[in-house]
């Protein structure tokens, strides 16, 4: 055989190889974010930014297939979803149908807290303050992952972020996400977004595609420290 011949044979053998692997990743559909806390960055188009945010992370991992946004977004304002963010019973499968995705993915934000404090040694001019302040910021997102087919949830979890920050408030904007979460870049709540989102990502990958007992086993002790956080959080005595 000449080496021209085997050169096109690996690559047939290559591409079909990769053709194999990309059929079997799990095709994904991310829907707007709904909010039931009390977040004050939370706005009007914030939660088809932080869908759009858990979308683009979920791409990186090239774990799974991705249906772009906008597809999806026609498809639930078409059935009037996209306003509600919630996915009735049978509509689910509907969805798959027509966008392809085996899986939809939804997200709540269901806590977050905030909290500055002062460090001393700060110093102000002109309302614009240097140092003085330490800030953290804590974040819960409720995941819920439905299997198109069956409609019923395969997947749910509460996830969590946090960030801790300080030394430096200019009282302007940094820059950020884009769109309405655009003053939140570098800020303590920005940070626990994105810590939670990447969360979020590495659970999914865990439980849809790894399904090692090692990252089951640290997720299931993770959901464990947080019940027994909340638990001790609520004085019943």
């Amino acid at each position: 055989m000449s080496r021209l011949i085997q050169n096109v044979v690996a690559a047939s053998l290559l591409a079909g190889s990769m053709a194999a692997m990309a059929a079997d990743k799990p095709v994904v559909a991310v829907t707007e974010f709904t909010n039931q806390s009390g977040a004050g960055w939370w706005r009007g188009g914030v939660g088809y930014e932080l869908a759009d945010m858990l979308t683009n992370e979920l791409a990186g991992t090239r774990a799974f297939r991705v249906v772009e946004r906008d597809q999806l977004r026609a498809v639930l304002d078409e059935q009037n979803l996209a306003a509600s963010g919630r996915v009735a019973p049978g509509e689910g499968a509907q969805i798959g149908q027509l966008t392809g995705a085996q899986f939809l993915v939804t997200g709540i934000v269901s806590a977050y807290e905030e909290q500055t404090s002062s460090t001393g040694g700060g110093i102000s001019f002109g309302g614009v303050s240097v140092g003085g302040k330490s800030s953290k910021a804590y974040l819960a997102i409720d995941l819920r992952v439905i299997d198109t087919t069956t409609g019923e949830v395969a997947y749910t979890r509460t996830v969590e972020g946090t960030s801790k920050g300080g030394g430096m408030s200019l009282g302007v904007s940094r820059g950020g996400f884009g769109g309405s979460l655009a003053s939140e870049k570098n800020t303590p709540a920005g940070k626990a977004i994105r810590a939670a989102l990447i969360e979020a990502t590495d659970y999914l990958e865990c439980v849809m595609v790894t399904q090692s007992n090692r990252c089951l086993n640290k997720y299931d002790a993770r959901d464990d420290a947080r019940r027994e956080r909340t638990r001790e959080a609520l004085d019943l005595d």
